[in-house]
């Protein structure tokens, strides 16, 4: 199975090598589409790539829905917490990466917005500032703090979509939307969602490499005209990504506001945490395990935060408990 995972990520960084040249820092989008064409003999060897990765991923999907069935119990308690979800749908409700409105989801499963056009995000999401953190906390604006809390990501898509559009996921999809009748709010169920969503993608790359105006060169668009403002919003891996430019007449950055996946999620993941804190801290004593389990709970929601800080394949982590009066109670470190 590890093995798998390595050749999957290989099928993945093929394909950025392919478009871009290289795996790590491609040059391949620039303002107004792509530097170039894809070439027919590289989209043969993707469709190849693509149709034996497809079954490992199937495997994958097996071996966590397996992990699922014995261990209910730890995925229903681990991080479980309720809350709202955001992501964008299309205009069937299905999922979409790219073009899609924001809809938003209570921790009841009640649709509180939809078909919300993504541009004028800044009517629907406020963000709460806390002395202790240099990263924002965004909420729901009409709910206010917390109580507009909510989570995007693999899991916020699944709980705010009807369907997912292609066959394999689609079936996959329906598996899991059958574990509960409302929201799936456990912090695992993220990584059984992100490999529904990797079948998702794996199918998606083969219908777009079947389709004729893949291999067009007509691959940028020109233009002289400077607008101003613009705003973008899609779904990246760890969730939803907003960046929002203005610039002066002569295209320089005058102002920017980025709300990404990790921004998103500040509230959530500190929720997990404290979740993980609550079980595995017993009458003021740190128990052992607790380390693993609190880098757990954020590799829930962002994998490679995790990876990015790690040494020797562990991630950095200190967890000091401190009492409501100030006191110093204990503390569970490993290498920095």
């Amino acid at each position: 199975m590890a093995l798998q995972a390595v050749k999957l990520r290989k099928f993945g960084q093929s394909i950025i090598e392919r478009l871009g040249g290289k795996r790590v820092h491609p040059s391949f989008a620039v303002a107004g589409g792509v530097n170039s064409a894809l070439h027919p003999a590289d989209r043969d060897v993707i469709l190849k790539e693509v149709e034996e990765a497809i079954p490992m991923i199937l495997s994958s999907l097996k071996l966590f829905r397996d992990w699922y069935d014995e261990n209910q119990e730890l995925v229903w308690s681990f991080a479980s917490f309720p809350s709202a979800y955001m992501g964008l749908v299309d205009d069937n409700g299905s999922l979409e990466l790219y073009d899609g409105s924001i809809r938003i989801k209570d921790e009841n499963g009640n649709t509180i917005v939809d078909r919300h056009d993504p541009t004028d995000y800044l009517s629907l999401i406020a963000e709460h500032v806390e002395d202790w953190s240099y990263l924002k906390f965004p909420y729901y604006r009409a709910l206010g703090w917390p109580q507009g809390s909510y989570r995007v990501g693999p899991l916020g898509r699944l709980n705010v979509v009807d369907s997912v559009g292609t066959p394999l996921a689609q079936e996959e999809f329906e598996r899991f939307k059958a574990l509960s009748d409302g929201m799936l709010q456990g912090s695992m169920l993220y990584h059984y969602a992100r490999l529904i969503e990797d079948l998702y993608a794996a199918e998606r790359i083969a219908e777009l490499l079947h389709d004729p105006e893949i291999l067009s060169t007509d691959i940028l668009s020109n233009s002289d005209q400077i607008t101003g403002e613009g705003v973008g919003v899609i779904e990246a891996p760890r969730g939803t990504l907003i960046h929002h430019y203005k610039t002066d007449e002569t295209g320089k950055l005058t102002k920017v506001n980025l709300i990404v996946a990790a921004g998103h999620n500040n509230w959530a993941m500190g929720k997990a945490v404290e979740v993980v804190a609550r079980q595995y801290i017993r009458r003021g004593k740190l128990t052992e395990g607790l380390l693993n389990r609190v880098e757990a709970a954020i590799r829930c929601y962002d994998p490679c935060l995790s990876c990015s800080t790690h040494a020797l394949g562990e991630m950095p982590l200190k967890v000091q408990l401190i009492s409501s009066r100030g006191e110093f109670l204990g503390e569970l470190s490993r290498s920095f």
